[in-house]
C-alpha cells in the first residue's frame, strides 16, 4: 500500500483560518493565520505525531506562503515553525515583516482573547 501524496488546502470558513495538510482524507497538521492590515500573521503550526519527521511542517508552510504571496498580502511569522523557516529560505525575504505588539494584539483580538 503506498502512502498517498500529501494535499495543503486553505481553510477559510474556520476560526482560526488555517491552511491544513493531509494524507489521503488523513489531517496531519495544519498552520493558523490571521489576515490584518495587508498582512497574514502565521501563529501557530502543528503536525500530528504520527506524521513527525516526515518533512510535512516544511511542505505546509510552503504551500502557505506561496499562497499567501499569490493573494498579495505580507507575512508576519509569530509561529516557531514558520520564523524557522523564513530563516532558512529567502524566497520569501521580500514579502517578510517583523512580529510588533500591533501584529500580536491583532491575533489576540482575532481570537478573542484580552490582553
Amino acid at each position: 500500500m503506498t502512502t498517498p501524496e500529501p494535499t495543503v488546502t486553505q481553510v477559510t470558513d474556520a476560526v482560526p483560518q488555517h491552511f491544513a495538510i493531509k494524507l489521503g482524507d488523513t489531517r496531519a497538521g495544519l498552520t493558523a493565520y490571521v489576515d490584518h492590515d495587508g498582512r497574514r500573521i502565521f501563529f501557530h503550526t502543528e503536525i500530528g505525531d504520527a506524521y513527525a519527521g516526515q518533512g510535512l511542517a516544511s511542505k505546509l508552510i510552503g504551500a502557505a506562503l506561496t499562497a499567501t504571496r499569490a493573494a498579495g498580502k505580507r507575512i508576519v511569522p509569530i509561529c516557531p515553525f514558520v520564523k524557522a523557516y523564513v530563516e532558512k529560505h529567502h524566497d520569501f525575504d521580500d514579502i517578510l515583516d517583523p512580529v510588533t505588539p500591533e501584529a500580536e494584539a491583532a491575533v489576540e483580538s482575532a481570537l478573542g482573547r484580552a490582553r
